[in-house]
């Protein structure tokens, strides 16, 4: 009878210790990551001495950072469209679109440019966004209205955009950006990178609308229950096609930035940058059956890649081992996510 009952607290104590395992597992393996590579780098031996770690200098800190900054941008409209219980697939070909269409207004070359070169932020900026939000118009109309599977749309979507990329300049890359359009990529601001203080000034703002918001709740409704939504109340064709709307504002600012960055657009860009999207924020704790994500959660998952692929470059690892892991974490992501016994059962 007293073994019985001391086993009870014992008991409590592990499933409190689990919800928290749960709550801060990302933050955790976060940490456990960077100290991993660190130690890796500290004890590889190179000519029969110790070689000095780079992973943890300033430099290649930032090197991070703005290295993350496009795929965490990306990966702030899908966790919008993943809490819903959708996925756009799309996100990489309209990122290429907003770009090649962006650069032709940023560009000297007189056979690419169109406009005046002298407005090379301001015009770009505005045509690469509303590049965006008119796809992702789009895809959540057409998808929320017909009732269609987010992945079937946007893979058309995504063959469209793409299509569109080529024809708009023949296949041919747009060069010879304005030094003023170049500074959005490669610019600082107070030391710190440009595409870095935007993806950080955006992630606050969603955080803020998902968290603060009446429209934040919302979309946790509609992800946790559609049925039950719409039975309240909520117009739920609305919340999807703002949802989709802002994962394609995403991508068109993803788009200027990579450009910027690069130097010139390319038609190839952006490629399989929705799986990386996906990753991060699967990774970050979102459902993919919906109404469970953080943007915290997300930003560590972009995090997570990012270290990985800098710490697997630093130490010598080839590119190829770097989607293996990817693909097994995502696959290990899934597997711990709670909602999906819950689904199960």
């Amino acid at each position: 009878m007293n073994s019985t009952y001391s086993a009870l607290p014992r008991a409590s104590f592990f499933n409190r210790n689990k919800r928290r395992l749960h709550k801060y597992g990302i933050i955790i393996a976060f940490f456990i990551l960077c100290l991993a590579v660190t130690v890796i780098g500290e004890v590889q031996v190179t000519n029969g001495a110790w070689s000095s770690n780079y992973f943890l200098s300033q430099d290649n800190i930032l090197i991070v950072f703005r290295q993350i900054s496009i795929n965490g941008i990306l990966a702030i409209g899908m966790t919008f469209v993943i809490i819903t219980a959708g996925v756009d697939l799309s996100v990489g070909s309209v990122l290429a679109l907003a770009g090649i269409v962006a650069a032709r207004f940023a560009t000297t070359n007189s056979n690419m440019a169109i406009g005046d070169t002298a407005n090379a932020i301001l015009i770009p900026t505005l045509v690469a966004l509303g590049i965006g939000l008119v796809c992702g118009v789009i895809n959540g109309t057409i998808l929320a209205r017909y009732r269609l599977q987010p992945f079937i749309v946007t893979m058309g979507m995504l063959s469209a955009a793409r299509g569109l990329s080529l024809l708009t300049t023949d296949g041919n890359p747009v060069s010879q950006l304005n030094d003023d359009f170049r500074w959005l990529g490669n610019g600082y601001i107070l030391g710190i990178p440009v595409p870095v203080v935007l993806f950080a000034v955006l992630l606050v703002l969603a955080w803020i609308v998902l968290n603060k918001t009446t429209f934040g709740r919302y979309v946790y409704a509609v992800g946790g229950n559609q049925k039950s939504a719409r039975t309240s109340g909520i117009n739920v064709l609305k919340i999807k096609v703002l949802v989709y709307t802002l994962c394609g504002a995403m991508a068109g600012i993803a788009g200027l930035i990579l450009t910027a960055r690069t130097g010139s657009a390319q038609t190839s860009a952006g490629t399989a940058y929705e799986l990386d999207a996906i990753a991060a924020v699967v990774i970050g704790g979102t459902s993919m059956v919906g109404g469970i994500g953080t943007l915290v959660g997300t930003l560590f998952g972009v995090l997570i890649i990012g270290v990985m692929n800098n710490g697997l470059d630093l130490l010598g690892v080839q590119s190829y081992y770097q989607q293996i892991i990817k693909g097994a974490l995502i696959v290990i992501a899934v597997m711990l996510d709670p909602s999906r016994k819950q689904q199960r059962d």
